[in-house]
Parts: structure tokens; C-alpha cells; sequence
């Protein structure tokens, strides 16, 4: 593709990217895969949610809730993709509605693929919530955006060592010129599809009492909710008095959530057709 072409590809230039990336924006009635976007606010998040979708930040509110959201899809290699985009958020701890809701949809509503957005300027705040995801899911790719305007600052990112030490693909992006939407794409369907298994790190528990209490928690929560995952994280807020889900085990819920099985709703989201 000559680099004056369009980043949804060109019929002058024979480039067949547009043969691989159609932006459905709203027209998605069933789809194979589910996207959750997530990332810290003024990340550029948006600019990758309407680069893949067409769309213009088409929001609405979450049933329940005065949180917004905004969801679209787009087509990839003869496979259809719904696009979720999580408010923006510093962590998931679950202190703000906005947290509760990108934390429920990541955890219940278990999307085949979570692209957590990074601003490469500012790597070192970002990396807090990249570290949280993927302690509950290891299907995620870091979006390093607004790699322009980390060069205008001259400053330089080892995204192989990053990619490494993360344990999951990084993707350098600038995604209002469209740079690295096409690495995107494709790392985002090798995840979807199985054709990439990631092992992101997790962190360690060294404390002897804490572990052995992380073990039994996590034991008796898998004898009462045999398709929770991850167990173990979610047993780690248990032991840490996390409100939300001390509330989901009291009342039975926690295995029967939206959005738990992927043929039902999150958060009135579907989660797959």
C-alpha cells in the first residue's frame, strides 16, 4: 500500500487491505467474535473504536446504569466482529460505576479478545490497568497509540522487551494516521481464532497465609461455580472484601452473571449471535 493511501486500503493501488476490513458500524445482526476495548481515558481509544467500525462514537448508556458505551463491528477475513467499548478507566477495582462496568464485562461477559489502549507517552501509568486485565483474562493485546506523538518526544519503546515482559502482543499505533491498524487487525484475529495463545504474567502471591487461604477459596468456589474463570482472581477479591462479588456469591449469582456463558448478555451487550 503506497503510504498516501487510505488505511482502509485503495482500489488505485491494489492494496487488498479493504478486501480484509470492512467497518460495519451498526449493521451487525450475529457475529463470531467479541472485542472489548478498554484502556485509561485520552488514550485515543476512541479513534481505534471508529477507525475499525466506521463509526463516530455512537454511544448510548449501559441498561441500569449512566455509564456510557458505544459498540460497533467490523468484518476481518470472512469473520464478523462486535466491538465493545469499555468507559474509560484508571483500574478495575470496582470504586466507580465506570470501573464496575469494564471490570463485569471483562470478567462475565468474557470476550474473546480484549485490546487494552495505552497512550506511549505516558507507558508507565497506563501499564496499571494492562497488568489488572490480564490478571482476569489472558486473551488481550496492548494497543501502544499515539506512537506519533511519542516521537515528536523522542522517546523510543522497546515493544519486543515490552511484549515480552507483558507476556502478550504489543502493537505500535498511531491510529489517527491509521499506522499499525493492520498489525492490529491481524493480532486480534490470530487471538480470536486460537491461531495465538498468549500467556500474559501474572503476579505472584508469596505470602504463605495468603496463598494457602487463596487456595481453599479458590477450591470451594470451583466446586460451587464450575465454569467460573478466573477463579483464582476472583477468590483474591473475595479475600480482599471486593463489595460486588462478596454480594454475587452471597445471592448465588456469581456463576449464573450475564453474561457468563457467551450465548447470553452482558450488561445488556450481547456476547455472540
Amino acid at each position: 500500500m503506497s503510504a498516501s493511501c487510505p488505511p482502509t486500503g485503495c482500489a488505485t493501488c491494489g492494496s487488498d487491505h479493504a478486501a480484509v476490513l470492512k467497518k460495519l458500524g451498526l449493521r451487525l445482526d450475529k457475529w463470531d467474535y467479541v472485542v472489548a476495548l478498554a484502556g485509561n481515558p485520552n488514550t485515543g481509544k476512541s479513534t481505534v473504536f471508529n477507525n475499525l467500525t466506521g463509526l463516530h462514537q455512537h454511544t448510548g448508556n449501559w441498561p441500569g446504569k449512566t455509564v456510557q458505551r458505544a459498540e460497533g463491528g467490523y468484518a476481518y477475513q470472512n469473520k464478523q466482529y462486535k466491538i465493545v467499548d469499555l468507559p474509560g478507566t484508571y483500574s478495575l477495582l470496582s470504586a466507580s460505576p465506570d470501573e464496575e462496568v469494564a471490570r463485569d464485562f471483562i470478567l462475565f461477559g468474557r470476550p474473546d479478545v480484549t485490546i487494552i489502549v495505552a497512550d506511549a507517552t505516558c507507558l508507565e501509568r497506563n501499564l496499571n490497568l494492562a497488568l489488572q486485565i490480564t490478571q482476569i483474562t489472558s486473551k488481550a493485546v496492548l494497543c501502544l497509540n499515539l506512537m506519533d506523538e511519542a516521537r515528536a518526544h523522542k522517546m523510543t519503546i522497546d515493544v519486543r522487551g515490552l511484549s515480552r515482559d507483558l507476556g502478550i502482543p504489543v502493537v505500535a499505533t498511531a491510529a489517527r494516521q491509521g499506522e499499525g491498524m493492520d498489525e492490529l487487525l491481524r493480532v486480534v484475529s490470530e487471538i480470536a481464532t486460537g491461531q495465538l495463545v498468549t500467556a500474559p504474567h501474572r503476579l505472584a502471591i508469596r505470602s504463605a497465609p495468603i496463598r494457602s487461604a487463596l487456595l481453599k477459596m479458590s477450591a470451594m468456589l470451583r466446586e460451587t461455580f464450575p465454569s467460573l474463570e478466573p477463579v483464582e482472581w476472583v477468590a483474591l477479591r473475595l479475600l480482599g472484601g471486593d463489595p460486588a462479588i462478596i454480594n454475587a456469591v452471597a445471592t448465588d449469582t456469581l456463576g449464573g452473571l450475564p453474561g457468563t456463558s457467551t450465548t447470553t448478555t452482558t450488561n445488556g451487550v450481547n456476547a455472540k449471535a
